[in-house]
């Protein structure tokens, strides 16, 4: 299960990009995530991986012949190994590669970043427990978690069509929602928009139809993970979830960081996964002893707002919260082993959602439906305004990094969207 750690994290190397050796560098040489961009829209989109404030081009660097990034993305285990290997040892200082790879650079102010891959299906999942139990002991004090939850990790198919790179904007949502008493439902602008911290998983590998893949295999399947806002529409959420789940509160608008941080990468972060005192034994197809010992990832995640107010004035985004991947319930290769035992077909480029993470404590909410106690207790930010939910020119931007004693500082980057009024005129409520 373990990726193995070797000389390309070697927290001294040092690049000959020199702002790939700022110690506040999300994309320091032990980093190189993938990602694509382009300069203009009437370009194809080109595959590169992040150095400091820069792109290497990977077809005009020669590392690699496909046309695609989701055909990279299958590349085996030991193929991946080797170009990391060799992305490393061409761009460390004193490198032979160095005057041949400086005309492969582009910066990344100059280009557009889009979605690192094209996706072809999404699923969000479940995997914060005190994110299930804060929201469900909103509607259900007595009973906050429903019976499956310690047994299998929750999901829903989601929209891959509505999935934007970071820096969109985007018209606050209409949909259906019923006032607490009202008899008939209202067609109107979201009041209780809102966001959601979570980490995106990327399928690499594909399986057969009809194949399950096992835990001990899951994370063959992996590429990496990358930043993930699933925005939600609270009100519209709360009356039309049931019977079938969520569907114009989510469909609207999700946004994704452009680099996806590999696996590879993430190998020096791993840490023990555990499950709460008195949770049941799992089924044998979720646990294993390799899972138990480093399943989980130590990556810290945060969301920071910036209001319209803020903006105005120059006043750079306020943190709200900070919670870390590694306590979820779920590990990645348990999510790939449930979305599969029953046959089910994964495809390079499908991302799957871990849905929010929220830390046990109440500011390392992921959502400010628990930040603000289901919109009961506003949230005072350091410019006097107050916040229940989102409001129209609200800036949220979620940032994610990893580090540890001995080891390099990497990051994600920015996944960053801005809430615009909506796109029809409504009589005020």
């Amino acid at each position: 299960m373990t990726r193995t750690i070797n000389e390309t994290h070697d927290p001294a190397l040092q690049s000959w990009v020199s702002s790939a050796n700022e110690p506040s560098s999300d994309f320091p040489i032990q980093n190189l995530p993938f990602g694509r961009f382009r300069r203009s829209e009437q370009e194809k989109w080109s595959m590169g991986v992040a150095i400091g404030d820069q792109i290497l081009d990977l077809r005009r660097a020669g590392l690699t012949s496909v046309e695609g990034m989701n055909q990279l993305m299958t590349l085996s285990l030991a193929d991946r190994a080797e170009l990391r290997l060799a992305l490393s040892r061409g761009l460390r200082l004193g490198s032979v590669r160095q005057s041949e790879w400086e005309k492969a650079l582009v910066p990344q102010s100059e280009v557009e970043l889009g979605l690192p891959c094209e996706i072809g299906d999404y699923t969000d999942f479940y995997s914060s427990l005190q994110h299930a139990t804060a929201v469900g002991r909103l509607f259900r004090p007595d009973s906050p978690l429903l019976p499956n939850y310690h047994w299998l990790p929750v999901g829903y198919h989601g929209r891959s069509s509505s999935i934007c790179a970071s820096g969109h904007s985007f018209p606050r949502p209409i949909g259906q929602t019923r006032r607490p008493g009202a008899e008939i439902p209202e067609l109107k602008p979201s009041l209780r928009l809102d966001y959601e911290l979570e980490l995106g998983i990327f399928i690499g590998q594909p399986n057969t139809l009809g194949d399950p893949i096992a835990l001990a295999d899951a994370e063959a399947h992996l590429f990496g993970l990358a930043l993930f806002n699933d925005w939600s529409a609270r009100d519209i959420q709360a009356w039309e979830y049931q019977p079938l789940g969520p569907f114009l509160s989510k469909n609207f608008m999700s946004t994704l960081s452009p680099w996806m941080v590999t696996m590879e990468a993430l190998a020096p972060f791993r840490a023990a996964y555990s499950r709460p005192e008195g949770t049941p034994e799992l089924l044998p197809y979720l646990d294993s002893a390799a899972n138990r010992e480093g399943g989980a990832f130590d990556i810290v995640v945060e969301v920071w707002l910036q209001t319209a107010k803020m903006a105005e004035v120059g006043q750079p985004a306020q943190c709200l919260s900070r919670a870390n991947y590694r306590g979820a319930h779920w590990t990645p290769a348990q999510l790939v082993a449930h979305h599969t035992v029953n046959g089910c077909n994964l495809q390079s480029g499908d991302l799957l959602g871990t849905g929010t993470l929220s830390g046990p404590e109440s500011h390392q909410a992921g959502s400010l439906l628990e930040l603000s106690m289901g919109g009961q207790q506003p949230i005072a930010l350091a410019n006097g305004e107050l916040r229940t939910f989102l409001e129209n020119g609200d800036t949220v931007i979620l940032r994610g990094y990893c580090e540890g004693p001995g080891r390099r500082r990497i990051g994600f980057g920015e996944c960053r969207g801005t809430v615009l009024p909506p796109r029809r005129s409504w009589p005020a409520v």
